[in-house]
């Protein structure tokens, strides 16, 4: 469904009676980021999805492996322990648990006692384009469904920055902010984007999509003209397409032909959210560049990784503000609900509550 306009209406959200967004969960047959290629080692790290304690480990040939964060034993966090060969050994009792999730040693197991035959769940896990994906649903259907993909991550005329979001929300909160591009007026000090106008919305049942017209502070059009990412004084303003997608359950944004963005959710909780923000700067205006041996320019990514990371720490700081105070007003006085006009926050919260009612339905 397509939808063209220009002068926005009330959303239905506001009205007495509709569903409760902030009660939403999540659809758990999707693939959520549960860390960073680089944050998951031999030490073991436990990580949460919606409320499942999940433990994350690279075995000794470096396949990563996830388990729920629960000894078999006595229930004591896996995350606390060690990796042993291909083993996570419980640092209570030292219990050993393969990756399979059977107990493959007992410390203290008697000559006449066999192994336990309890079974930790583990879950479907991949690792692609820099991230460690888990799929936290029915493993059988984690075939079914790729992770989002992120081709910018390996391709060398895109330079990364990644910023984390922390913030104690419901993750519709944090969705509803990345898909709002009228609040670019929140920052005005770090003179991303103004003046958006929302031109165009599609939605389906498993992603909506908008288009606006903005006006950028940033083009990347020569060599030179990186150096606008370190001085706000070389910004020109000039009209830029600023598109955003809630692909469920994660986002991606471009504007212009500059930058591509990312966010990738991994909700904890209710009124918990961690995500990644990525943010690619494109050098595909360089024509002279690709030319350069693939050595150098695979340095020069490496080497600029980061390049604009106040600039996207500096918009995160500001919206975990802004998305924490509605998180508190809303625990103040849920039966209120405030007046929206963007239509585009009409269609995710359509596409939340779908896929919160299909979580409902899974046996």
């Amino acid at each position: 469904m397509t939808q063209t306009f220009s002068d926005p209406v009330e959303s239905p959200a506001s009205q007495p009676g509709s569903f409760d967004v902030r009660q939403a969960g999540i659809n758990p047959n999707h693939w959520y980021v549960a860390a960073r290629s680089d944050e998951v080692t031999t030490t073991p790290r436990g990580v949460t999805i919606w409320g499942e304690a999940i433990a994350l480990y690279r075995d000794s040939h470096g396949q990563v492996q996830a388990l729920a964060d629960r000894c078999p034993h006595r229930f004591v966090k896996l995350s606390e322990g060690q990796v042993v060969g291909d083993d996570l050994e419980c640092a209570y009792h030292g219990w050993r648990i393969a990756g399979d999730g059977h107990c493959t040693a007992v410390p203290y197991l008697a000559e006449d006692q066999r192994l336990p035959s309890c079974r930790v769940r583990l879950y479907p896990v991949r690792e692609q384009d820099g991230f460690i994906w888990v799929f936290p649903g029915d493993a059988a259907l984690a075939e079914q469904v790729n992770p989002l993909s992120i081709p910018e991550w390996e391709h060398l005329n895109y330079i990364a920055t990644v910023s984390i979001i922390d913030c104690q929300a419901h993750y519709s909160y944090l969705i509803e902010n990345l898909m709002d591009m009228y609040h670019g007026h929140l920052h005005a000090d770090y003179q991303a984007w103004t003046e958006a106008k929302l031109q165009a919305l599609e939605e389906t049942s498993d992603r909506v999509d908008v288009h606006y017209e903005a006006q950028s502070y940033y083009r990347i059009d020569k060599i030179w003209s990186i150096s606008q990412l370190f001085f706000p004084s070389l910004r020109r303003l000039h009209p830029e397409p600023l598109d955003v997608s809630y692909v469920y359950p994660n986002w991606v944004s471009t504007l212009g032909q500059d930058f591509k963005i990312y966010c990738l959710f991994c909700p904890i909780g209710p009124t918990q959210t961690r995500a990644y923000l990525i943010h690619f700067t494109s050098l595909q205006a360089f024509s002279r560049l690709h030319k350069l041996p693939i050595a150098f320019r695979r340095f020069l990514k490496q080497r600029l990784f980061g390049a604009a990371q106040s600039l996207l720490d500096g918009l995160v700081r500001q919206d975990v503000v802004m998305i924490e105070q509605e998180q508190q007003a809303y625990l103040a006085t849920p039966q209120a609900r405030p007046h929206e006009l963007n239509r585009a926050l009409v269609s995710v919260q359509r596409l939340i509550r779908e896929q919160h009612q299909r979580s409902l339905k899974i046996p």
